[in-house]
């Protein structure tokens, strides 16, 4: 799929076995997503913007190559993104956070906003989309939206599992935004679940169900 990337390191894809697995138990599961969103980071963060400054290390000084630039920003789609979120900061701990809350209808799946609160600038700035799922994406699509209403315009979606369906939906609303996973699974079921997929992200963070 086009503009779609999917990260198919043994690690990541061994880690994200074991969260699928059904008998996890949460304090694993909460551990394994916080190790995965690392892995993702390093892979999403490859183009960040670089130049050279002057430093000494014990032996002599160098032009050494440092990060430049305007801070990332990392945007959580709560609640589950937050366990991506906490690995990627652990990453880059100088990003600039952002949280957008949305939750899906049960009935229609209509995605309905409750929060909203990201940096300032965000027109400057890369920015780097969170969540764990993209099923029928319409909680991402709409986080999108009202990420670019605030001046976005570099924007990276990142996620552990994609549907098929789910990416279709996101891309004809975002073309423009790049999508990372660490799979493309089977379909959606009735429910708007992906299968085989690993259940709901956040209950298993959280151990709410």
């Amino acid at each position: 799929m086009k503009n779609v990337t999917v990260v198919d390191h043994p690690l990541v894809q061994h880690k994200l076995s074991l969260m699928r697995r059904k008998e996890t138990p949460t304090a694993t599961f909460r551990q394994l997503i916080r190790e995965i969103s690392m892995l993702l980071g390093y892979e999403i963060t490859r183009d960040l913007p670089m130049s050279t400054s002057r430093i000494e290390t014990p032996i002599t000084g160098m032009n050494a190559p440092m990060l430049t630039g305007k801070k990332l920003v990392l945007i959580s789609i709560l609640r589950a993104g937050n366990g991506l979120l906490e690995g990627m900061l652990d990453l880059v701990p100088s990003a600039r956070v952002g949280h957008v809350g949305i939750y899906r209808d049960p009935d229609t799946l209509v995605a309905i906003e409750y929060y909203c609160k990201v940096p300032q600038d965000l027109d400057e700035r890369k920015v780097i989309v969170v969540d764990p799922m993209l099923a029928t994406a319409n909680s991402s699509i709409a986080a999108v939206q009202r990420i670019k209403e605030f001046g976005a315009k570099d924007i990276k979606f990142v996620c552990l599992l994609a549907a098929p369906e789910g990416i279709e939906a996101f891309q004809e609303a975002h073309p423009d935004v790049p999508i990372t996973t660490a799979s493309i699974d089977e379909k959606l079921n009735d429910h708007g679940y992906i299968v085989p997929g690993l259940g709901d992200a956040g209950d298993r963070i959280y151990g709410t169900k």
